[in-house]
């Protein structure tokens, strides 16, 4: 399946946005989808997961509260609504597709390009 992330952008601490990810070329709703980001020289960490059919979801505690995964598997799209914007929230932001919930990168299996998104104080 491909991937195409979109949504990212700059904005000011406090601001909110939407991330979105498209997938083509597969069956989407088969898919565990995740978000995950990755800041300048640091590693890919995990931001949220959510299952196939959407009934279940799991988010890394630096954004419980703040940000919202959904998806829509009749559009073949999964969501970011990251609220209450912080500066350590900026990086850029991938969308994956993978079998498992695990906040592991290693065990999705397809990825989109990523999307820049920049929090400034």
């Amino acid at each position: 399946v491909q991937l195409q992330a979109s949504g990212g952008g700059s904005v000011q601490a406090g601001a909110s946005l939407r991330l979105s990810c498209v997938g083509s070329g597969g069956t989407f709703s088969s898919y565990v989808m995740g978000w995950f980001r990755q800041a300048p020289g640091k590693e890919r960490e995990f931001v949220a997961a959510i299952s196939s059919n959407g009934a279940t979801t799991y988010y890394a505690a630096s954004v419980k509260g703040r940000f919202t995964i959904s998806r829509d598997n009749d559009k073949n799209t999964v969501r970011l609504q990251m609220n209450s914007l912080k500066p350590e929230d900026t990086a850029v932001y991938y969308c994956a597709a993978g079998w498992t919930m695990t906040v592991t990168s290693g065990a999705y299996l397809y990825w989109g390009q990523g999307t820049q998104v920049t929090v400034s104080s």
